[in-house]
């Protein structure tokens, strides 16, 4: 649980300081248009989730791990990095983009979340190292 809280904390981090650089930048989430940009928040949770795997592969697991159990370590981490995230996100909508840009925001966090199942799933069975035979 130490691992997935560690790195889910990096990931939501990272993802609020994201959503803050990109303000400073110029790009606003006042409509529903992603800049070209944005599109590069997508290795912080790829990045995040394959160093968090690794970590507990190699340390907790002792190199011994299986497609399962990368999974369900990976929706710890991802759970803990998107409620950091999200309130980063609010933060963000009700201090420094006030306004009716709540159907925006939600998009972009759904998005996110399609994004981080997708990681997950390919991070785990990318580190996975012990199979199990179906009989």
């Amino acid at each position: 649980m130490k691992n997935a809280l560690i790195w889910g904390l990096i990931i939501g981090a990272l993802s609020g300081l994201w959503l803050f650089t990109m303000h400073t930048m110029g790009y606003d989430i006042q409509d529903s248009k992603a800049s070209p940009y944005e599109y590069f928040s997508i290795l912080i949770p790829i990045a995040g989730l394959f160093f968090g795997i690794r970590s507990y592969r190699d340390t907790e697991c002792k190199g011994n791990m299986g497609a399962l159990e990368a999974i369900i370590q990976s929706f710890k981490i991802l759970l803990f990095g998107g409620i950091l995230a999200i309130f980063a996100g609010i933060v963000y909508i009700n201090y420094i983009q006030s306004g009716n840009n709540l159907s925006a925001f939600s998009g972009r966090m759904f998005g996110a979340l399609l994004v981080g199942i997708l990681s997950a799933l390919a991070v785990s069975l990318l580190l996975a190292t012990k199979s199990n035979k179906v009989d």
